[in-house]
């Protein structure tokens, strides 16, 4: 398994005053630096030493988000009153409710 191709996210710690180095494959797993390019460098070199543990161990490694499929469907419940509200916006914009909720996730 190529560790780069895992979803990487650099943000900033006020708690620590410092970079943090994240994978989403691997929530467990971060890495403190004082730069962006030290916490993209280091927490990608944990995810490649724990990958190869977890393959050297048999372990199952986790499938990069970048190669999983997605079929665009999902379901989420909300209460009735919320559902009814949307329906209504949806009317009274000529969309489906299925449409206003994409455009309103996507923006």
């Amino acid at each position: 398994m190529n560790a780069a191709k895992f979803t990487y996210r650099v943000t900033w710690s006020e708690e620590d005053q410092n970079f943090v180095g994240l994978c989403a494959e691997f929530p467990s797993l971060s890495w403190l630096a004082t730069s962006q390019d030290q916490a993209l460098k280091g927490i990608r070199r944990t995810v490649d030493e724990v990958v190869k543990d977890m393959a050297e161990s048999g372990e199952p490694i986790p499938e990069p988000h970048a190669l999983r499929a997605y079929s665009g469907k999902f379901q989420v419940r909300i209460p009735p009153e919320t559902h009814r509200r949307l329906a209504i916006a949806a009317a009274e914009s000529g969309v489906s409710l299925n449409r206003l909720i994409s455009q309103k996730l996507a923006s």
